[in-house]
């Protein structure tokens, strides 16, 4: 089993400028524990001092945000496109 995390431009310097990469990884737990080892600079970026996504990141599984998915507990299935996208704020 086997999925697409796709990363916006914004993330690629801690990626080593990958914008997409395969995992195996069960659920959004264990993908978090795969981006702290495979992309360090990365988990810093998206997981907060207890380990945990911060609440500005958005994740998308094949253009569905997870939360109404099941959230943390969403089992990924083969080919999924997973996305990691940080939340935009501003205007006047």
């Amino acid at each position: 089993m086997s999925f697409k995390v796709m990363l916006p431009t914004a993330f690629t310097r801690h990626t080593e400028g990958q914008k997409q990469f395969a995992s195996t990884a069960p659920n959004l737990t264990g993908l978090l524990t795969e981006i702290d080892s495979t992309f360090p600079a990365l988990g810093t970026q998206i997981k907060d001092d207890e380990g945990k996504l911060r609440r500005f990141i958005n994740v998308y599984v094949n253009d569905e945000d997870i939360r109404f998915l099941g959230g943390e507990g969403y089992a990924f299935q083969d080919g999924d496109e997973v996305m990691l996208i940080p939340s935009i704020a501003g205007g006047c």
